[in-house]
């Protein structure tokens, strides 16, 4: 490792401790790091653009964006929440299984945790909040942690990045999601149901029987939107990336013409906030893709693989160790920074160990969302707290007992790789 690089690294991580922004912090490093070792320094804007042109896939995340901005605006994420309402809303705690289930329905359109949180996650929380139903911390706490389960059941935006870094393929990311993300929303009702009945929660207000399927009815267009993308992806008539263009178009169908939800005024602004929304990730990520190109030119994960083979270390310690560094650097550190700088370090030893990246993969992008919920730095409570008012500390206090959880289920995907692996095998996986 050069004295540039070490450099280089400390001067990022400065920048970083200090409050600039990651992107801007990860450029000024590169660049020191080129003028240091004597490289031209005109590698950094190559790397980056370069990175971002030819990577098709990387086509889908601003069009998941886009769809999830449409769901929002409209009054289709109205219509699935009286739908989780119609549910699941009838037993003790219901708004909180509301909360979860909600969050498992917009997954499969938005593919991000802060879209889901800052949505349809806003809109929750008041209902909950509503009469001092439900505590305000518990609320917005709960919601940060449901969050959590957008962006591991398909489509997900860090499975995409995921998949760029380590050449899997993204429909079997897609696929080996969906069984851990509905064991999330399990573990996360569990542990209402005993919250519910220690706090004495009252039941909120039912739904009928009898209006379940007009409420049904009313949602099902919405409903059918993560079915035409799977079916697109597993079918095997679309890409990934064309799935995303379709769930965008289909998004915006439903809120303009069939819901008659979105003007064309309101069009034009989704579409500014989309491209807004776009370029700052689109900025994180092609700073990352420099600061990869750095670890590459260093033989860092060479080195590291080395270092860990060296040590004898078994598969399963090496998944317990790495879930350790990564939950770490997830109270510090934002999710995209983490998939596309520090992952690539740890996959080669996962290949040399014969871990199948698509399992790594989805383990390390749940670990990943839970750095999100993690105190000091989890985003996930900062963007709560501003959207909502609800003070910091409130949802610090009440957010432990779900990051606990989490992580035991963590641990579970962790010892039982089936659980991950069982649905793309049966799809044909080999892995």
């Amino acid at each position: 490792m050069s004295m540039a690089f070490l450099i280089s690294l400390g001067g990022f991580l400065l920048l970083g401790a200090i409050g600039m922004p990651i992107a801007i912090a990860a450029f000024a490093a590169s660049i020191g790091y080129m003028f240091i070792s004597g490289q031209d320094v005109g590698l950094v804007a190559e790397q980056a653009l370069n990175g971002l042109f030819n990577s098709y896939v990387l086509l889908a995340v601003p069009l998941f964006i886009l769809a999830a901005n449409f769901m929002n605006a409209g009054t289709i994420s109205d219509r699935l929440l009286t739908f989780c309402i119609a549910i699941v809303g009838r037993f003790r705690g219901g708004l909180a299984h509301v909360n979860v289930l909600a969050s498992v329905i917009f997954s499969g359109m938005s593919g991000s945790a802060i879209a889901d949180a800052a949505g349809i996650g806003r809109v929750i929380i008041d209902l909950m909040t509503r009469n001092n139903r439900y505590p305000g911390g518990y609320a917005a706490a709960l919601t940060a942690a449901s969050s959590v389960i957008g962006p591991i059941i398909p489509p997900s935006i860090p499975m995409i990045l995921y998949a760029l870094i380590s050449g899997t393929s993204i429909g079997y990311l897609f696929l080996a999601g969906i069984v851990p993300g509905l064991f999330l929303a399990l573990v996360l009702m569990i542990l209402n149901v005993v919250i519910a009945r220690k706090r004495d929660f009252k039941r909120d207000d039912v739904v009928p029987l009898r209006e379940i399927p007009s409420v049904t009815m009313r949602a099902f267009p919405a409903l059918m939107l993560p079915v035409i993308l799977l079916y697109g992806i597993y079918g095997g008539i679309t890409t990934p990336t064309e799935a995303a263009a379709i769930a965008a178009v289909y998004a915006l169908i439903l809120a303009a013409l069939f819901y008659r939800s979105v003007s064309w005024k309101d069009f034009y602004l989704l579409v500014l906030d989309g491209a807004k929304s776009t370029s700052v990730v689109g900025l994180i990520i092609a700073s990352a893709l420099v600061l990869n190109y750095l670890v590459a030119s260093e033989n860092l994960p060479s080195l590291v693989a080395d270092r860990l083979a060296a040590t004898n270390m078994s598969p399963l310690v090496f998944m317990l160790v790495i879930n350790v560094i990564i939950l770490v650097l997830g109270c510090l550190f934002d999710a995209t920074t983490l998939l596309l700088i520090v992952v690539p370090l740890f996959l080669p030893t996962a290949e040399l160990l014969g871990i199948d990246l698509v399992y790594f993969g989805v383990v390390i992008t749940i670990n990943i969302m839970i750095g999100l919920i993690t105190p000091p730095y989890g985003i996930l409570l900062f963007v709560l707290n501003g959207v909502t008012g609800i003070p910091l500390r409130d949802i610090i206090r009440e957010i432990w007992i779900f990051v606990a959880v989490l992580i035991g289920a963590l641990i579970v995907l962790v010892l039982i790789p089936d659980m991950v692996l069982w649905l793309p095998r049966l799809f044909g996986y080999s892995g």
